[in-house]
């Protein structure tokens, strides 16, 4: 599928989401670990901003470190106020630059990430189901930073609501977006699954 025209909506989507949240909702955890739901939007900015050229430049200027990329790149688009930081996101909305790697990663990016923000405010949203099964099938192969195959690994993985089931083992099944988010190591959909290979899955990091 191509994936931009399904980026800029769930971008659209996530900022209308964000629109008129408390001061206090800001600063909420969300499910992507040490990252308040701010800096989770900030991320998003800055990986929208970046070329594969913009991204070496940076590995190189932060000794090859890929958590001081990341961490830069949230403290210069968070802006001084959340509103800077909600402006800063609706720039890019229609941006097609990404760091280098595969064209599903963003898709999963900004699919994952949204949830990671909407499940922490409450907010449900749904998403294409095309578009969920597409990150599904990429993470499943991969452990490319986030090691999904690995945490996948000797368990069959079975959506409830979509025709897609991936591995062999004790099976997990559930809503085809709460495997992707378990499969990015987002233990809170962990609650959402059932079957004998939950504990498994939950088990490891």
């Amino acid at each position: 599928m191509d994936i931009w025209p399904t980026v800029h909506a769930e971008r659209k989507a996530l900022a209308a989401d964000l629109r008129g949240l408390g001061a206090g909702d800001w600063d909420r955890p969300s499910l992507c670990a040490d990252w308040t739901v701010r800096d989770v939007l900030a991320h998003m900015t800055s990986a929208a901003k970046l070329t594969p050229t913009a991204f070496f430049g940076k590995m190189i200027g932060s000794g090859f470190s890929f958590d001081k990329v990341q961490e830069q790149g949230v403290a210069a688009q968070r802006g001084a106020t959340p509103a800077d930081t909600l402006a800063n996101f609706e720039s890019v909305q229609t941006s097609v630059k990404h760091p280098p790697g595969p064209t599903q990663t963003w898709l999963g990016e900004t699919i994952v990430h949204s949830e990671d923000i909407r499940r922490a405010l409450g907010i449900e949203h749904k998403y294409p189901a095309e578009a969920v099964v597409t990150v599904a099938d990429f993470y499943k192969g991969s452990n490319l930073l986030i090691g999904a195959k690995r945490r996948i690994s000797g368990l069959t993985l079975r959506a409830t609501d979509a025709d897609w089931t991936t591995g062999t083992g004790p099976e997990v099944s559930g809503p085809i977006l709460s495997l992707v988010m378990a499969m990015t190591g987002r233990k809170a959909a962990d609650d959402d699954l059932t079957g004998e290979g939950v504990a498994a899955l939950r088990s490891r990091s």
